[in-house]
């Protein structure tokens, strides 16, 4: 209940005072990207129930020949870099915490198609509500390997608490002023989840 309270509470203010700031970004992101602003994204939540993730765009939708969407490294645009280098492209997740689909503190939220890829182990992920920011984004965020972020997810939903989710708040804002961990080379962010060496061990 605490948990609930302060991430309404915050997400609600952050809300208000960033209100100026999401104009223009709307407004950029309108005259250098198009429409829509703001894309949603079917995400998976706490138990794995899927909810519409907000972030502000950052990729075009330039295609190949064969009418298939261009890398993301490719799509990305100047803005897109900005938004992501800065973390305003997460903001519109705010409204996510205020409605209650997500926490502001929490594993990140990631594709659908991901679910049936994870090992027991890391589908413990979604014992929580997904945040904004997490104990994996503040300790390697898309630097590490996708086996060590869910190793750390899994340790926040063991050892959450409120003044956990306080340090880690404060290790993302100065993370964010760093502008450290956002991409592994190569990549926009992460490269594509295929499965891991766990889950082939649970299968075995």
């Amino acid at each position: 209940m605490i948990k609930r309270i302060f991430d309404f509470s915050v997400a609600l203010l952050a809300l208000v005072l960033l209100l100026p700031v999401l104009i223009i970004i709307y407004g950029l992101v309108v005259f250098f990207m198009g429409r829509p602003a703001i894309f949603k994204q079917p995400r998976p939540g706490k138990n794995g129930e899927i909810f519409y993730l907000r972030k502000f765009r950052t990729m075009t939708d330039e295609r190949d020949k064969e009418g298939r969407l261009l890398p993301d490294e490719d799509r990305l645009t100047p803005l897109g870099r900005f938004l992501r280098r800065t973390s305003i492209d997460e903001l519109p997740g705010l409204w996510n915490v205020l409605i209650g689909d997500m926490s502001l503190v929490g594993p990140r939220p990631l594709l659908v198609e991901y679910l049936p890829l994870y090992s027991e182990e890391q589908a413990r992920r979604h014992e929580v509500k997904p945040g904004i920011t997490g104990w994996a984004q503040v300790n390697g965020r898309n630097a590490i390997s996708w086996e060590e972020k869910f190793r750390l997810d899994v340790w926040y939903v063991d050892h959450q608490s409120f003044w956990l989710d306080l340090k880690i708040l404060l290790m993302t804002m100065k993370k964010v002023l760093r502008k450290e961990d956002i991409s592994q080379d190569g990549h926009a962010t992460m490269p594509y989840f295929t499965g891991s060496n766990e889950r082939d061990q649970d299968n075995t």
